[in-house]
């Protein structure tokens, strides 16, 4: 198959490294203005059309997320797309006929969230509480956290669009959330226009109270989840990628060697190419997550 990547930034590489070393693919192509890439490289919209792949990646900056799907929908019938999340910067009415759109939370497969999925199935939960917090200037070494997407508005950044997996995995695990109350806000001195803080109070569908807490502040990464409902207490951590589950008084201890980094990301293509789509999130889903995301920005206390 011929595959083309839309962007070049950090995520772009990363998908044209990982793509480039799969069986199924026998040529990447990158959509970018960068010079001197070490792939085949297109600059206009249009050659797109001439090359005619099969299996697409948006990995531009967020906010030219929606164009971009827009013309792919518009010049293409039966083609694999792969957006990058979060799906766009702000909510757009939009659907998908002609496509096969998938969006890339790729933790769905880190091995803790599923595992945590699986464990989870079928039980009555009672409370949820999520922490991520990291660093922002410590995300891309050698690289000023001021000129990354995640520092400006108009590029789509922010803490609640960057670390969107936590809006995504909660619901895949336990339903749509309902939020009661939200702050979500520029708090530290980081020299951002975005927000940094998002503190979110709900509940699932199924009733289950919600805490949700996502920062760029932190200066040691936490991404911990602990989850209480009847006959079991889950502690886990996808840091360390640990996790505790006490059932009943029986308590079970996980751990998973350290995760190669691009793990979740190659589990994600080879279960999109194999239609292995169980796990993979939908357009569908993409775009409840995108309106959830709109809500919690427009009614932040």
């Amino acid at each position: 198959m011929k595959a083309l990547i839309i962007g070049y930034g950090s995520m772009g590489n990363r998908h044209a490294n990982i793509i480039s070393g799969m069986d199924e693919f026998d040529e990447v192509v990158i959509f970018s203005d960068q010079k001197d890439l070490s792939f085949k490289t297109i600059t206009s919209l249009n050659n797109i059309v001439e090359i005619n792949p099969d299996y697409f990646v948006i990995a531009s900056n967020t906010s030219l997320h929606f164009e971009q799907l827009k013309f792919l929908e518009e010049k293409f019938t039966g083609k694999t797309i792969l957006v990058e999340k979060p799906l766009f910067h702000q909510f757009n009415e939009f659907e998908i006929s002609r496509n096969n759109v998938y969006i890339g939370y790729n933790l769905r497969f880190h091995p803790v969230i599923k595992k945590i999925k699986k464990i989870c199935k079928g039980k009555r939960l009672w409370s949820i509480y999520v922490f991520c917090g990291s660093y922002l200037p410590d995300w891309r070494p050698g690289r000023d956290y001021r000129e990354t997407t995640s520092a400006k508005q108009e590029t789509g950044g922010g803490v609640l669009l960057d670390l969107s997996h936590e809006l995504d995995y909660i619901q895949w695990i336990a339903g749509d959330i309902t939020p009661v109350h939200t702050y979500n806000e520029k708090l530290s001195n980081l020299e951002i226009d975005t927000d940094d803080f998002l503190m979110l109070a709900g509940e699932t569908e199924k009733g289950t109270k919600l805490h949700i807490s996502l920062n760029y502040f932190t200066r040691q990464p936490i991404r911990q989840i602990i989850i209480d409902g009847e006959g079991i207490s889950l502690q886990a951590n996808l840091i360390t990628n640990n996790m505790s589950v006490n059932r009943d008084g029986q308590i079970d201890d996980y751990s998973w060697s350290e995760i190669e980094k691009n793990f979740t990301y190659t589990a994600q293509h080879d279960a999109i190419i194999n239609n292995n789509i169980e796990d993979v999130c939908t357009f569908s889903e993409g775009m409840k997550t995108m309106k959830l995301i709109d809500y919690l920005k427009s009614n932040s206390l």
